[in-house]
Order: structure tokens, then C-alpha cells, then sequence
């Protein structure tokens, strides 16, 4: 069984510094005694342009008997084993001599050469697809030499996308035993902790989690109930509830967070909107106030914690307001129940998403949703030497990734307006400082004419 992994990302030069990722020298060929075989990594392509490496697992059938059939030529829970044992630094996100470059997002190419599908290409592509991957998946025939027998149940699978390498190596390690819907050993409650360790960060919004779950645990019906129950506690858990304590007191004299949802609901009525999609819509805060307005017939609220959405019900309840759906989900995946909105909202929004998983919340938001309008605020990162009680260099909540200057901003809106085909402005939202600028930015996003939906 063949697994390549290629680069020809620009931003890592020379290319060969895979090598240093996976923690193998691109220079030899490298062999690793398995418990079932042997696993070679070789670099058919080792220039500086461009880089592949390739996992080739050659498993013995003899002691492996009498289950084994097309386990020793098909990717399946074996590879899984082989990419935890032979690139276990990378599957952990290390790198001893290039950590800078094990936590960034890299443009990778992964094909796996003959992988079994049990559920077809649609299966392959609901898996990747929502983790960002453009997917490629070929069914190979039974046999070449009789093409009368039909194709069998096995496909060449090819997997483009910006990641880091760690998310990559996990995302193959969970879902490759789960398209194969089977496992070469015994599945007890340690599987249980690998589900959870391996699918961290991913797994838990996943739109195919309790599919994923099941099949990577053998249909066992107690260990799915309790992964679930693990990942479902894990997502649900409610944000520091002292860190946005501490945000709020920051901007509390600005009455930021007031005005920040005025000029979000006054641009939408300019936009003409009438379904909006907030997107990170937390406890509810502008759905209670596009609520208030007629204007706004159809409003849901998306976020990715439970805990979050209970509390935004409980208080939309109060107020006796029928017109709103909330629902969980992430926006980093793609959900074909985001698209045919008006416009989408993402209220301090971004700066909680790791700059690695930018490129994907872009790809949902603006490449598949596709809204008519989107309006995106986030924290103007110069302003904060102005709040007296925000220690130097600290961001306004520990939670946030990164704050962004105006220079920082106008850069990321005009290259996603770009991108995507929207027209974009920016703005300031609040008091401004002649030197330091507002404390909030604000861009407005709307579909350039002749960009379908």
C-alpha cells in the first residue's frame, strides 16, 4: 500500500524541508520493522520546487491469516498503524528541526494509491471535503486485464489542501480504517482515547462525527456512545467565562459592544437584507436585535457551542421570539445549510480562529455559502494602548488568536475580495483617535455583479 505526500509550496524553500517535517531524510531510503511488515520512506521528487515523499507498507499475509485478504495491497487500518509509528512526530505537530514550519499551513498534496471506499466517492468527499481538501477519487477496475468484470470497490484518492502537516497525518490516521469500515485488531476503550487524541481540534464539528465515530470503533455501540459523549463535552464547553468578563471591562466605557451591534444591524438594513446567517452568533446578542427589526424575516444563529446556543435559546424564549433558528456547527467546515442567505454576519468572529484555519472558514463563508453580503468586525489592534487596564502586548480576550492593525485588515479583505469576487469596504465602528484609529474595523462584503450564488 502507497501513500505520497508532495509540496510545491512557495513558502517552504527548498522543498525538501518536508523532510525535516516527517523527520526523514530525503537522501536515502529509510525501512522500519512493523509488527506486520516492513514500512519504506523514499523522495521519488527531491528538488527545490517541489517535494514527494512516499510511505510504502509492505505487509506479510502469512502470520496474519485467515483474515487477511486485500489488506496487504489496500490502504487500511495497517497504513493508519505505519503513519503512527513512522511519522509520529509529525502526527503530533513537531518538527526538532523546523518547529516554525510544523505550525503553519502548508499547500500539501496526499494520494493514497488504492484506498477502499465502503460508501463509494460521495463517502470520500463528505469526509475531506468539510476539513478544506479539493478531492479527487478514481475507482479502479476489478482487474485491468478483464475490464468486462466491472470496477471494484476500491478508488485512487488525491487530497489538495492548506494545512499543517499534523492535521494532515491525523486526518488520514482516523479516516482511512473509517472508509474502509474495518479494523486489523482488537477495538477496546483505548481506541476511544486515540479517537479523541487524533481527532483533536477537527472531530468534534465534524458534519459526519457520529459516522466517523462508529465505524473507527467497530461498531461498537458503548465506545461510540461514550467518543460521543467525550467530543460532545469537549465542544460544548462554554467560553472563559473571566476572559470575556475581562474583554467586556476593557471596552465598558466605550459601550463597544452596544455600538458594535448598531452598526451591524444599520448595515444590513442598508444592504437590503432580509435573511441574514450569523455566523458565531454565541449567546445571541444581534439576533436579539435584528429581532427587533420587521425588516429581517428569516435570521439563524450558528455556533459551535452548545453551551452557547442553550443560553442564546433560553434567553430568545424569554423574549417570546419565534422567528430565529439557532443550530450548532463550525465554520471552518462546509454545511450546505449556510448558503442562500441575504447576508452573513461575523460579529468578533475571526480573531478566535487559529490563522492556520483561516483559509478554510474563507473557503466556507465566501467560496461555498456565498452570501449576497458579509460583514466581518474584529478588534483594531492599534487602539489598544488607549485601554488602560489592557497590559502592554496582550490582546483584549485570551482567547484570541491574533488582533489585527488597519494595514493587517485592509490586506486580508482585499485579498479575500479579490479571491472570492466580492467588492469590499472598510470602516471604523466607535470614537476614532487621530493616531490610533477606531477601536473597532469593520468590512463590508458584497458579491460583485455577474458573481453567481
Amino acid at each position: 500500500m502507497l501513500l505520497t505526500i508532495s509540496t510545491t509550496d512557495p513558502a517552504l524553500r527548498p522543498a525538501t524541508d518536508l523532510g525535516y517535517l516527517l523527520g526523514k531524510n530525503p537522501d536515502r531510503v529509510q525501512s522500519f520493522e512493523l509488527g506486520f511488515g516492513r514500512a519504506h520512506v523514499f523522495y521519488p521528487v527531491a528538488c527545490a520546487e517541489r517535494c514527494t515523499a512516499a510511505l510504502l507498507l509492505d505487509v506479510d499475509p502469512l502470520p496474519l491469516e485467515p483474515y487477511v485478504n486485500d489488506r496487504p495491497y489496500v490502504a487500511s487500518s495497517f497504513l493508519s498503524v505505519a503513519i503512527a509509528q513512522v511519522f509520529g512526530s509529525a502526527l503530533g505537530g513537531k518538527s526538532r528541526e523546523r518547529p516554525e514550519r510544523a505550525g503553519h499551513a502548508l499547500s500539501f498534496e496526499a494520494t493514497l494509491e488504492s484506498l477502499p471506499c465502503r460508501g463509494g466517492r460521495a463517502l470520500v468527499e463528505k469526509l475531506f471535503v468539510p476539513l478544506g481538501y479539493a478531492v479527487e477519487a478514481e475507482r479502479l477496475p476489478l482487474d485491468p486485464h478483464f475490464p468486462s468484470w466491472g470496477d471494484g470497490p476500491y478508488h485512487r484518492v488525491r487530497l489538495r489542501g492548506a494545512v499543517r502537516l499534523g492535521e494532515l497525518l491525523s486526518h488520514l490516521y482516523v479516516l482511512i480504517p473509517v472508509l474502509d469500515d474495518e479494523k486489523h485488531y482488537w477495538v477496546g476503550d483505548d481506541e476511544v482515547e486515540k479517537l479523541i487524541r487524533k481527532g483533536e481540534g477537527w472531530l468534534a464539528t465534524h458534519p459526519e462525527r457520529d459516522l466517523i465515530a462508529y465505524r473507527y470503533l467497530r461498531h461498537q455501540r458503548s465506545l461510540v456512545r461514550s467518543a460521543l459523549e467525550r467530543l460532545s463535552l469537549d465542544e460544548s464547553a462554554p467560553a472563559d467565562a473571566e476572559a470575556t468578563a475581562a474583554e467586556e471591562t476593557v471596552e465598558k466605557k466605550l459601550r463597544l459592544d452596544h455600538v458594535r451591534i448598531e452598526a451591524v444591524v444599520a448595515e444590513l438594513h442598508a444592504l437590503g437584507a432580509h435573511s441574514v446567517i450569523d455566523l458565531g452568533c454565541g449567546e445571541g446578542k444581534l439576533l436579539r436585535a435584528l429581532l427587533r427589526e420587521k425588516a429581517f424575516t428569516r435570521l439563524v444563529g450558528v455556533d459551535a457551542s452548545l453551551r452557547a446556543l442553550e443560553i442564546a435559546r433560553q434567553r430568545l424564549e424569554r423574549e417570546r421570539k419565534e422567528r430565529v433558528e439557532l443550530m450548532q456547527g463550525a465554520l471552518t467546515y462546509r454545511d450546505a445549510r449556510f448558503r442562500g442567505f441575504d447576508a452573513a454576519a461575523l460579529v468578533e468572529v475571526i480573531e478566535h480562529v487559529d490563522p492556520s484555519r483561516l483559509a478554510a472558514l474563507e473557503g466556507v463563508v465566501f467560496g461555498d455559502a456565498r452570501p449576497g453580503s458579509v460583514i466581518v468586525t474584529t478588534p483594531n489592534a492599534e487602539y489598544n494602548v488607549l485601554f488602560e487596564s489592557l497590559p502592554a502586548g496582550r490582546y483584549r480576550h485570551s482567547d484570541h488568536r491574533f488582533e489585527w492593525t488597519r494595514g493587517e485588515f485592509a490586506a486580508w479583505v482585499s485579498r479575500v475580495a479579490t479571491t472570492h469576487g466580492y467588492e469590499t469596504r472598510v470602516q471604523g465602528i466607535g470614537a476614532e483617535h487621530p493616531v490610533h484609529g477606531p477601536p473597532t474595523q469593520m468590512a463590508v462584503f458584497r458579491r460583485a455583479q455577474g458573481e453567481g450564488a
